[in-house]
Parts: structure tokens; sequence; C-alpha cells
């Protein structure tokens, strides 16, 4: 991977913003890793974090050639076409809306549905740091895309995490128990989420896991808020239908 800026790389701010109701409709479940499109549907997600950290706040539009995506994505030109198609026919993206080079991001709203989403923190020299060890060829960093997507979602704008029982992340992104275990390592190890640990809602002496995105507010997590927070102060966690900020 070159050491330079990306071509077509701009300067970028903390976040940018992610429309989330097709998130919490649950079209995370349609992205599978069977019949021969699981790396398909991850290319899908890796291309959707790039064309959404450049896109502008008030319309939702990216201006990004080609070989910006490429490069920025760690993905081959087949393999971001493919990406690239399976956004189209999710309706989650519009292609060349504004001529060539552009993509547009679909039922982008500024006032509502929508969630904070990383943007600089995940680059290094212009390229998705995580991105560069994704091999595309096992269901694992499918899954971890899925969950990345699903927490930024969730995310909590006064503890800055997303706190989520492992039934309702299989409800809403379709991976299941046995593997999300294995997707939350990669996204520890690729610097994309950090595990906390916070009271249980259910019992008074157990606690359970909470999802704080590394790169968003990253000064503010457990050890900068109150560790006395009972379980309380995580009602109310539920879908990004509000202003996320």
């Amino acid at each position: 991977m070159s050491a330079s800026i990306a071509p077509g790389a701009k300067k970028l701010p903390p976040w940018t913003k992610l429309p989330t109701e097709w998130i919490e409709g649950r079209g995370l479940c349609e992205f599978r890793w069977a019949g021969g499109r699981g790396s398909d549907f991850q290319a899908a997600l890796m291309a959707l974090t790039v064309i959404a950290n450049h896109s502008d706040l008030e319309t939702g539009l990216a201006r990004l050639t080609y070989d910006a995506l490429c490069e920025m994505t760690s993905l081959s030109r087949a393999k971001l076409s493919r990406g690239l198609d399976v956004l189209k026919d999710y309706a989650l993206i519009e292609r060349e809306p504004n001529g060539r080079s552009t993509y547009l991001i679909r039922n982008y709203d500024t006032k509502t549905g929508w969630a904070k989403f990383p943007a600089k923190g995940l680059y290094s020299n212009g390229v998705v740091t995580a991105f560069t060890s994704f091999r595309l060829r096992q269901r694992a960093e499918l899954d971890a895309m899925k969950l990345f997507f699903l927490f930024a979602s969730r995310r909590d704008r006064k503890s800055n995490m997303a706190k989520i029982s492992y039934e309702k992340i299989e409800e809403y992104s379709g991976v299941t128990r046995e593997h999300i275990k294995r997707a939350l390592t990669i996204l520890g190890a690729n610097s994309l989420v950090h595990i906390e640990h916070v009271p249980s809602a259910i019992s008074a002496e157990g606690v359970a896991n909470a999802y704080r995105l590394v790169h968003l507010y990253s000064r503010l997590h457990m050890g900068t808020i109150r560790r006395g927070m009972d379980a309380y102060d995580f009602d109310g966690y539920g879908p990004a239908y509000v202003r996320n900020d």
C-alpha cells in the first residue's frame, strides 16, 4: 500500500453522518456470507464507509474517483465494482447523480434518522487502516463490518457506547451468537471497537457488554464518565431515529 495520501482524499472531520433507517430495519441481515456473495457484501460495507466519510454533511454527496476509492478501501477494482453494485441494488447509494465520480447516500436527512460515523481517525495516509488487513476470505470480517455499522447506529450520546445484547445483535445484524465473539475480536484487533463492561439491567450483581467506537469521542469512555452509573442509565438505548449527537 502506498505511503502517500490516496488520490482524491481530503481533510476529514472527526465524524460524518450515516443514515440508520436501513440498519434499524434489519437491512444488515441481508448481507450474508452465502451463495458466493459474502465478499461482495463486505466490499459494499467497506466502500460505504469511505463514501460516508467523504460525503457532504448537508447533502450526502461524495466526490471520489474510482482510483481513490480503491486506494482508501484497499479493494481491487473488480471487487470494488461488485461492492458498489450491492450498494446500488440495496438502494443505499445512487451512482453518478452529479456527474462522474459522484455518489449520493440515499435517504439522507440532516435533521433525523442518522448516527455519527467515525471518519478522520479511521485513516492513516489517506487509507482506512483496518481495511489493509482484510482479505475478504472469511465470514468473520463481514460480520465485524456489520457489527461496526450496528454499533454506530445504537451509540448513545450520553455514554458514547452501544449497549445491546447478543440477542439484539443477532436480530438486527444477522450475526449469529456463535459468530459474534470472533467478529468482536476482529474489531478489537483492528482498533475499531472497544468492549466496556457496564452494570447489567437483568442482574443486580452482573455486568453486561457495551461497545465503544474507538475513533469517536475517544476521550469519552468508562474511565472519564461516572463509574457509579446503574442499569437505569442505559435505559432508552435504541435506534438512532433522532439526531445522535
